[in-house]
């Protein structure tokens, strides 16, 4: 987690941003904020703070809001598709298909980062590769779980499709928890 990219913060964010427009942004946000404070105050050393606020806070906190709300969606999609790929593979399909599929059919965020999977395998890296890189751009530990059980079962073999139905009950049930905590 510690001292990541502004690229990277971005990709978590959900946003497609570069990292020049993003600077634009940030001096819009510090221009407005000094605006409403001078306006406000009347007072030419106070703006100073205004864009301090609305050029480095303001930004960073809504990086930060958006990459919640977008780790909140996938979190609560990610069982749906774990449960499409133990379908899929107990079917008969290939790991490779069942993503595929998320990826064209999943719901927002799901679908986003399965389509990088693909694309990732597509230049050249192996699934449990690219599945890591997930884990980079959806720093939660459901990401991570995933991530595990795909390298092990592509090194020492086994029933995908059990470990991955189990990971998913896991899944619902740590949601259905937290959920019972909060109330």
């Amino acid at each position: 987690k510690g001292n990541v990219s502004l690229e990277v913060r971005m990709a978590r964010a959900g946003l497609e941003w570069s990292k020049q427009k993003f600077m634009i942004f940030s001096g819009i946000m510090a221009a407005v904020f000094a605006g409403l404070i001078f306006v406000l105050t009347n007072n030419i050393y106070f703006p100073v703070l205004g864009i301090v606020i609305g050029g480095v806070g303001f930004p960073r906190w809504w990086l930060g809001f958006l990459t919640k709300r977008r780790l909140k969606k996938f979190v609560a999609e990610f069982p749906n598709a774990l449960d499409v790929i133990t379908r899929g593979i107990k079917s008969g399909l290939p790991l490779g298909d069942c993503l595929r599929i998320i990826a064209v059919e999943g719901a927002e965020p799901v679908k986003t980062e399965f389509r990088r999977i693909i694309e990732s395998q597509t230049m050249g890296l192996t699934v449990p590769e690219a599945i890591e890189r997930l884990v980079d751009r959806v720093p939660i530990t459901e990401a991570n779980f995933f991530s595990i059980v795909i390298a092990i079962q592509s090194k020492a073999g086994g029933n995908l499709s059990e470990a991955l139905g189990n990971l998913s009950k896991v899944l619902r049930e740590r949601k259905k928890m937290v959920g019972k905590v909060q109330a």
